[in-house]
């Protein structure tokens, strides 16, 4: 059964850091492209960073760049975010979920795709 399991969300203040990790279970997770998502309340689920299966590309939204970093250990089936600069406008439910799909040097910057999701952990960023 595929597990993907989300850590390291809190509270922190503007410009501060954090690092949060998904853990993943189940699945041959070498092979598959993961990414990070974010929903605020009342709004829908955005892309925030997706990172190929070999690690080697990485993609980001734009109100990120710069300030977030996706990485992955393989050999430890898990996936990061360093999340640095943080704004209020980073507060959000963070999601990790795996798109099988993706092609070598590909991952989805939609929703579409991605079946399975963590549960979520909260990041709030307060000024």
């Amino acid at each position: 059964q595929v597990q993907l399991v989300e850590s390291g969300g809190g509270l922190v203040q503007a410009g501060g850091s954090l690092r949060l990790s998904c853990a993943a279970s189940g699945h041959t997770f070498s092979s598959i492209a993961l990414g990070w998502f974010r929903q605020a309340p009342g709004k829908e689920r955005e892309f925030v960073a997706c990172i190929t299966w070999s690690g080697f590309n990485s993609y980001y939204a734009d109100s990120v760049k710069g300030r977030f970093t996706i990485s992955r250990d393989n050999a430890k089936n898990t996936m990061y975010l360093q999340m640095n600069s943080l704004k209020t406008e980073d507060t959000a439910v963070y999601y990790c979920g795996r798109d099988p799909l993706a092609g070598a040097s590909a991952c989805g910057r939609s929703t579409h795709g991605y079946d399975y999701w963590g549960q979520g952990t909260q990041v709030t960023v307060s000024s």
